[in-house]
């Protein structure tokens, strides 16, 4: 039997002094480098200089813990009648935005929901999923969004390991959410209570089992004169944002209100987005709470665009009917538009400024973003960093350089955004930056405050994530004279053959420019002579054939000999729901294959 501590993000609130007993307070109590010496337990630095300046005060008048609940209150001042949200036939206003949500904190607080319990969902990107982004924070709850295709075994051990009180569940995943209770019942963990998201159009859904609350009627139980409980720290957790994991030790990763905040208003930034942007959600809002834009896209009063699931087609339709200004997706989203077929494409009448990150795209797929109407910006972080910590910036110079130079150039991580205090690429041994020489390998490092709080019961963890002062991230990187970063590989996936270190992701970048290559992956087979050698594993375009030594020959023309797959596998891709390529999988199909 798998057992858990007690209730524990109770203890997550400052001004109580068990706080100091929380796992993630331990944690970030050793790392403490950016908070200061808090001594009256609000979150606050006071430097000793402060407390004897004379005729200054901190108080209501000057001080409010930053939390991205303000956007929304807000916005609903702001932009009153404009339209917050749309899905389908469906529209709000950001006034009726808030009234809803005040109502669903209503509701969640009359079921017993007090200050530090968990809310968890599982459900895609609809409005419900949207609107509790708000909700539960105003209730005083820790959000907890769960990936959608987990299986019910990996739900029922986050549920346990966050201690949900509630789950919110879309009704087309009400039946792994059902067998994710009939495990917890089966380790004598109690279960969280359910309340299902049905279609807006159906308030009585049929087979709904008894102790489960339908979502419409159970947010009409609310007050709309619900009055919100808000931080009374920003180091008050507002997310817990699981990274994958194996059952046996889940990684939570704690956001605070202040890094949301922060995060939340340089995603906005760097992105362009002025005042009342069209965004389109093509980015799970469960991940990374949609790289902070849930919270974000509502302090510039703009509207969202749902969809329950994404297609070229949809992603066309829904561009010209709303005139989308902005969307996200990983590169594997970018590789589907590209290769859509003519039928699903319609032409875009103004540039949409897409954001992508994930993996380094290849420069091709930039060069045909842009011929379909599409402004393409490139982002790097990780669930650590809030999702968005870094981002490239097109250059005024760049622009007399061929188009293709210029998308290698945006195909780089960039430098860190305005809510981080520093980014740098680190020897992990000796800590000193590496030389800016497009060469020399190191470990990308965040500090700063859009870094998470520390991994939820781990204090492991997050003291090895946090040694050395900064956060580090596992990604290696080269810096270049402009001062821009360019991921290599993850410090697992780099491949030592015969004493030379062989970047996958330059291979791949390769391989995914020659024109029957769909999409490519490349990690490391055993070999007796060389120790380890590239394997690719590839999937064609519909219509191309080509054979594995067509492919080798291709590489070992534009990469040194060592570099090129000796092996090349044609198969589907395995990929998380955020469209990253899970390459465990891959190296255990490679290390099936025996050493060459």
């Amino acid at each position: 039997m798998i057992r858990f501590l007690k209730p524990a993000w109770t203890r997550l609130v400052p001004t109580s002094t068990r706080l100091l007993d929380s796992p993630v307070a331990q944690s970030c109590r050793h790392f403490s480098r950016f908070a200061g010496d808090d001594d009256d337990g609000d979150g606050l630095q006071h430097p000793g200089s402060w407390k004897s300046t004379e005729g200054l005060r901190r108080c209501s008048a000057n001080y409010v813990p930053l939390s991205p609940i303000s956007f929304l209150e807000r916005a609903a001042k702001v932009y009153r009648d404009r339209t917050s949200l749309v899905y389908g036939s469906h529209k709000f206003t950001w006034n009726q935005t808030l009234q809803r949500c005040l109502k669903l904190a209503s509701a969640l607080s009359q079921l017993g929901i007090s200050r530090g319990d968990v809310v968890s969902t599982l459900a895609p990107n609809v409005p419900a999923m949207y609107e509790l982004h708000f909700a539960a924070p105003m209730a005083g709850a820790i959000l907890c969004t769960l990936n959608t295709r987990l299986d019910s075994a990996m739900v029922s051990v986050l549920l346990a390991h966050s201690e949900a009180k509630v789950l919110f569940v879309d009704h087309g995943l009400l039946e792994i959410a059902r067998g994710a209770l009939d495990h917890l019942a089966k380790t004598n963990t109690k279960p969280p209570i359910l309340i299902l998201i049905s279609e807006k159009d159906d308030s009585s859904p049929t087979g709904i089992v008894p102790g489960t609350y339908e979502y419409e009627s159970f947010l009409e139980t609310g007050d709309v004169g619900f009055e919100i409980r808000r931080p009374k720290s920003e180091w008050d957790p507002i997310s817990v944002n699981y990274t994958s994991g194996t059952t046996s030790r889940p990684k939570g990763v704690v956001y605070s209100h202040r890094g949301a905040y922060l995060n939340s208003l340089a995603t906005v930034f760097f992105h362009g987005m002025s005042s009342m942007p069209v965004y389109l959600w093509t980015v799970p809002m469960f991940h990374c709470n949609g790289w902070c834009l849930t919270w974000g896209v509502a302090a510039q009063g703009g509207t969202n665009i749902c969809l329950r699931n994404v297609s070229p087609k949809k992603i066309f339709e829904n561009i010209v009917l709303h005139n989308v200004t902005h969307m996200g997706g990983a590169p594997t989203v970018l590789n589907m538009i590209v290769n859509s077929s003519v039928s699903d494409q319609k032409p875009i009448s103004r540039k949409v400024t897409i954001f992508t990150g994930g993996s380094p795209p290849p420069p091709h797929i930039f060069l045909k973003m842009e011929e379909l109407g599409f402004s393409v910006n490139h982002l790097y972080g990780l669930t650590e960093t809030y999702g968005p910590g870094t981002y490239c910036v097109m250059k005024p110079e760049w622009e007399s350089l061929p188009p293709l130079e210029q998308s290698k150039l945006k195909a780089r991580q960039g430098m860190q955004h305005l809510g981080l205090e520093e980014v740098d690429i680190i020897d992990p041994v000796t800590m000193e930056s590496v030389p800016a020489d497009g060469k020399t390998m190191g470990e990308v490092m965040f500090r700063g405050n859009t870094v998470m709080s520390g991994y939820f019961k781990d204090l492991q963890a997050t003291e090895e994530a946090f040694r050395g002062g900064w956060f580090r991230s596992g990604d290696l990187a080269v810096k270049h004279q402009d001062g821009y970063m360019e991921i290599k590989d993850r410090l697992k996936d780099i491949i030592i053959s015969g004493g030379e270190n062989i970047s996958t992701v330059e291979v791949e970048m390769v391989l995914s420019g020659h024109q029957a290559v769909l999409e490519a992956a490349v990690v490391a087979r055993p070999d007796n002579h060389w120790g380890q050698t590239p394997c690719a594993f590839v999937k064609l375009k519909e219509g191309f054939d080509v054979n594995a030594q067509e492919l080798i020959r291709f590489c070992r023309d534009h990469l040194p000999h060592y570099m090129a797959p000796k092996t090349v596998v044609f198969d589907e891709l395995p990929k998380t729901s955020t469209g990253k390529i899970q390459k465990f999988k891959l190296r255990e199909k490679a290390n099936a294959l025996g050493s060459l």
